[in-house]
């Protein structure tokens, strides 16, 4: 009996959905937000929640300690089952012990958010956004660097205005006008 066994197949066979979900939930992990098919989302929040179950696990096998480089075995053993669901991407598996879970420690469950943001323009399929509830977004570098820089343009824009004109109006390409074309003669 199969009794409350769910497979979202995902028109693809075991192997490349696997590889597929793993990929989004490591991309999910790096970029804390992604883009994707309502679909897909549905398919891979359960596998996202429950690798942040395993990173919360391994913080309260680890509480209590100052020492945190090396982990409990106990919680060695989650951070292995996350390095094995995610094929071996360390780096992701880091970024969720040490990060997004400690973010998550006082939510009981529902750790992630869809929304939905409407039909995609080449083959209208419904897409929608999955993110972590709790976890703060990381910083743009260049959101900081812009509105220095929108304040030097905005100086200089005045004093260069005519010059700029000038160039603008003799560097500015003709217009092309279509040739008509002649009437064909009938026989």
């Amino acid at each position: 009996m199969r009794h409350r066994l769910k497979t979202t197949k995902l028109q693809r066979r075991p192997a490349h959905r696997k590889a597929l979900l793993s990929n989004l939930i490591v991309s999910l992990i790096e970029h804390r937000r992604i883009r994707t098919t309502v679909a897909k989302a549905k398919a891979v929040r359960p596998l996202a929640e429950k690798m942040l179950t395993l990173g919360k696990k391994a913080l309260v096998a680890n509480e209590g300690r100052s020492d945190l480089t090396n982990d409990t075995p106990k919680a060695l053993h989650y951070r292995r089952l996350a390095i094995a669901k995610l094929d071996n991407n360390v780096k992701a598996v880091r970024i969720l012990f040490s990060e997004i879970a400690p973010a998550h420690k006082d939510r009981a469950g529902g750790y992630t958010r869809i929304t939905k943001l409407g039909q995609r323009r080449s083959d209208a399929a419904p897409m929608a956004y999955i993110e972590w509830m709790d976890t703060p977004k990381p910083l743009k570098v260049f959101e900081a660097a812009a509105p220095a820089e929108a304040e030097v343009v905005a100086e200089e824009a005045p004093a260069s205005a005519p010059a700029a004109e000038e160039a603008a109006s003799d560097a500015a390409p003709k217009k092309r006008t279509r040739k008509a074309k002649a009437p064909k003669a009938e026989e």
